[in-house]
């Protein structure tokens, strides 16, 4: 197999199984002590007709586990159909059995090549040895219950859709729940639960939501009082803003957190067909009413789905990357990426499909866009919360189109990108200026096509920074005696920061904005630790400033 890249400052996830029993203060999810754990989680989907993590013909399971360790990934959402536990027809089978009736006899070769004991295992007991080998390699868990009958999920027809429907009975799912909370009772390394995936369909209403989620977290919290119960929405879990109206009445305290997916085919071909800038902004603010607003009232967010195609062809999924990645750092969400599969079994009657919406390419065996997962990385650590405050808030500069932060080795070397653990402690003062911490300096423009500096003169035209876009990703600053603006931008070679004319702000649907869009966003954690600005000479005439 094929190595992984595993960067420097990946190393340090912030959690062991031994600690990992979660549970939430405010909008965070904090570990036994205290300390903010953040989720960052990759789809690993084992719903489907055989009903068998994705993958295991292809590569050994302990392979893939520490895949998914070395690509910076904590936590794995595991997804499983409520019939694999409540229909005896299916829970009775064997992972040889389950395959054959499929006729997928390929794939039982590939099994009996790479995790021969699986296949004499029930499908029960292929779960559990999943979910025990993801904890051998430090991963934490959390069972999705994505569909009640195995099979690709979702459509508003399905039968799966709402509770009432016709595959999903609302005692079955609560049978089926208390079953895998139970099973998993003591398993250190499963932490939450999901109690179902993008509730759908014609029968969907509020009341049968608050009736029947509130009976589920119950079912779980009973049978499992250690793990986090994970509640969806509504409209294929876009809907969380009922919430803001009445919040959920349980028993128990400190033990759920709330769902959201956000895809770029969840508005259409919005993304392609409009500009950037202005959809980005739109739909950002949807969602932030939709369920952002979970967060201002302490509720800790799960982004459990959210992804594109890895193969970089699709323009409205490549338009919407941008704009989610600088939500989530923003936000600083926990969240969980579609998907960790390069192919399937079987999906929707095709035999081992590829999966273009996976990390990994189809045979497993190597990452199917590098360039990509490098963006996501800087999202793979908390920015703040409990635990991480070692230093009062401050900026971070953040460049989504690379996933990249604005950093400098010193005051004589240019401002460039660079990973965001070296990213220096910006402060966006109420004149709009972006100053160092501890500093007497700041971010200064100097002219269209001209490097960003450092200068010491703040109180001028071209040292205010003014959030000038629909997205809020355009910093703009007016240069003396021009009344255009010119935006922070990244030059041609890729890493130095310079000025341009602002581009992209409305109406053009073909400009592409994403070189300028930078991101402000918060953090506590100790920032890149060099010499302290305030005290590097500077030239100031004649005068050498300390």
């Amino acid at each position: 197999m094929k190595s992984f890249l595993l960067l420097p400052f990946m190393l340090s996830l912030y959690i062991s199984v031994a600690s990992s029993q979660l549970s939430t203060n405010s909008r965070w999810i904090v570990d036994g002590s205290g300390k903010r754990v953040k989720l960052a989680c990759v789809n690993w989907p084992s719903h489907l007709e055989p009903m068998f993590a994705e993958g295991l013909s292809k590569q050994p399971v302990d392979v893939i586990s520490k895949t998914i360790t070395s690509l910076g990934f904590n936590c794995v959402r595991l997804t499983w159909a409520t019939f694999m536990v409540t229909n005896n027809s299916f829970a009775s089978l064997t992972v040889r059995q389950s395959f054959q009736a499929l006729n997928l006899i390929e794939s039982i070769g590939g099994i009996r090549a790479n995790n021969p004991s699986f296949l004499n295992l029930t499908l029960v007991q292929a779960f559990q040895a999943v979910v025990s080998n993801l904890g051998d390699n430090n991963i934490m868990v959390i069972l999705d219950n994505q569909i009640s009958k195995p099979g690709w999920c979702c459509s508003s027809s399905d039968g799966n859709g709402f509770f009432g429907d016709k595959y999903f009975v609302p005692d079955v799912w609560i049978a089926g729940l208390t079953k895998m909370a139970t099973m998993f009772n003591g398993v250190s390394n499963v932490v939450g639960m999901s109690l179902r995936n993008e509730l759908r369909g014609a029968k969907q209403n509020v009341d049968d939501w608050y009736r029947n989620m509130q009976k589920g977290a119950e079912a779980v919290h009973a049978a499992n009082p250690d793990i986090l119960v994970v509640l969806s929405g509504l409209s294929f879990d876009n809907d969380l803003s009922f919430l803001a109206r009445k919040q959920v009445n349980l028993s128990y305290t400190g033990k759920h957190i709330f769902e959201l997916h956000w895809y770029a085919f969840s508005d259409g071909q919005a993304w392609r067909t409009g500009n950037q800038n202005q959809v980005c902004g739109r739909i950002a603010s949807s969602v932030m009413r939709r369920a952002g607003f979970l967060l201002d009232q302490g509720w800790p967010l799960l982004l459990s789905e959210w992804g594109l195609d890895f193969r970089g062809t699709n323009e409205n999924d490549n338009r919407y990357f941008g704009c989610v990645l600088g939500a989530l750092a923003e936000m600083d969400l926990d969240w969980a990426l579609w998907g960790l599969q390069g192919s399937y079994y079987m999906r929707e009657g095709s035999y081992s499909p590829d999966e273009t919406y996976g990390l990994l390419a189809w045979d497993w065996c190597k990452l199917r866009n590098q360039s990509i997962l490098q963006r996501i990385q800087a999202l793979q650590q908390p920015f703040r919360g409990p635990g991480f405050s070692d230093v009062s808030t401050y900026k971070m500069l953040f460049h989504p189109l690379t996933g990249l932060c604005i950093v400098q080795k010193s005051i004589m070397e240019p401002l460039e990108l660079g990973p965001c653990t070296e990213s220096p402690a910006w402060i966006y003062t109420p004149e709009n200026t972006l100053a160092l911490k501890n500093s007497l300096f700041c971010l200064k423009a100097e002219g269209a096509g001209q490097p960003a500096k450092i200068g010491i003169f703040c109180s001028d035209s071209k040292s205010k920074w003014q959030l000038i876009s629909d997205s809020k990703m355009h910093l703009a600053a007016n240069i003396s005696g021009n009344a255009n603006s010119v935006c922070l931008d990244v030059g041609n070679d890729g890493q130095r920061i310079v000025t341009n004319p602002c581009k992209c702000l409305s109406n053009d649907q073909d400009c592409d904005p994403k070189s300028q869009w930078f991101k402000l966003v918060d953090s506590t954690r100790s920032f890149a630790s060099r010499r302290p600005f305030s005290l590097v000479p500077y030239w100031l005439g004649n005068w050498k400033v300390l």
